[in-house]
């Protein structure tokens, strides 16, 4: 009887949890919607950093309504470079699950100003202790879809042996693979090796991790592999997405100068050589949501229109690899103030 006690209750705190969970994933696509649209008002008007501080306002208001105890592993910056959503800070009404938070506000912050394609909002949510704590510095990185072996692709090897395993893997002719790789000086060798290899190129401007996540999704987003350094906050975020998608990546800090190795130190990190897989940036039940704030391949961005406001979403899951695809009619804007 007492065995059946415990199991039975043991079922109910299973149930419970469960549909906490579920409600803190509908929660936090309300988070990077509210926050896409605070960004889509200053859309192609060519102001970074208005657009940013409405973003980030949005989100902290939105964040301070969620029933957490949640600390801000990746966010905006540090401390005393920003006012809002700074790793460290403490976010949530304060009772609920304790967790981690991995924001971006704005992923391409010159998209969102140049009304350009792939600018999104975004967040992730892990129970406390589950996502690495990064510097705001870079991120060597690679990036594959599920459905390979583990190690298929790796940072230490070339290139063209990335690619050719992948197309090997994939059964396809290295000319048929894609690779997309951000549009910067530092990847000019990057780039030339790609050429040689007989690859074809998906350069783009800013948002790497809407480039680490089209991976997940070749056949509709044209790209095969994510290549080269970009952000290590949007490396985490990128991973957290991997994670509930499906695929491979690996990542390894990369410092431009001795501030850049304080912050490393700072977080904890003493080996800048270590190579980060992808369950070393990410682990546990973690949930991952994106909002469009410009049209992308991934998503569609906000529209304003005499009826109301329509936002695209993903909302993934890791523990169940549940991914959701949200069109939202918002009637009421004066909700978003």
């Amino acid at each position: 009887m007492r065995s059946r006690k415990r199991w039975e209750e043991g079922v109910s705190q299973a149930a419970v949890k469960t549909e906490l969970d579920r409600a803190l994933a509908l929660d936090i696509v309300r988070v990077t919607e509210s926050t896409a649209v605070a960004a889509a008002l200053w859309r192609g008007r060519g102001n970074e950093a208005a657009a940013d501080e409405s973003a980030a306002t949005a989100m902290y208001r939105e964040l301070a309504r969620l029933p957490i105890e949640g600390v801000v592993v990746v966010g905006e910056g540090e401390e005393n470079e920003t006012p809002l959503l700074y790793i460290g800070e403490t976010v949530g009404a304060g009772h609920g699950p304790e967790v981690d938070l991995a924001v971006d506000p704005i992923e391409g912050s010159t998209l969102c100003a140049k009304a350009l394609p792939n600018a999104l909002s975004v967040m992730a949510l892990a129970p406390r202790g589950s996502l690495l704590k990064v510097p705001d510095i870079y991120m060597d990185k690679i990036a594959v879809g599920p459905g390979f072996p583990e190690g298929l692709v790796d940072l230490d090897a070339s290139p063209a042996d990335n690619l050719k395993a992948l197309s090997l893997a994939k059964g396809v002719p290295i000319g048929d693979i894609s690779v997309c790789i951000l549009d910067r000086p530092r990847h000019a060798k990057l780039i030339e090796e790609v050429k040689a290899a007989g690859a074809s190129l998906r350069l783009i401007g800013d948002g790497d991790i809407a480039g680490v996540i089209h991976v997940t999704e070749p056949l509709e987003t044209g790209i095969d592999i994510y290549m080269g350094i970009g952000g290590a906050p949007e490396g985490v975020l990128a991973a957290a997405a991997l994670a509930c998608i499906g695929g491979q990546m690996q990542g390894r800090l990369v410092a431009a100068n001795e501030q850049h190795r304080g912050r490393a130190r700072a977080a904890g990190i003493h080996d800048l050589g270590r190579k980060f897989a992808m369950r070393d940036m990410v682990m546990g039940d973690l949930s991952f949501a994106a909002t469009g704030i410009t049209d992308g391949s991934l998503l569609e961005g906000v529209s304003f229109t005499k009826e109301g406001v329509f936002t695209h979403s993903v909302i993934m899951r890791a523990s169940t690899h549940t991914v959701r695809w949200i069109r939202t009619e918002h009637p009421d804007i004066g909700k978003f103030d």
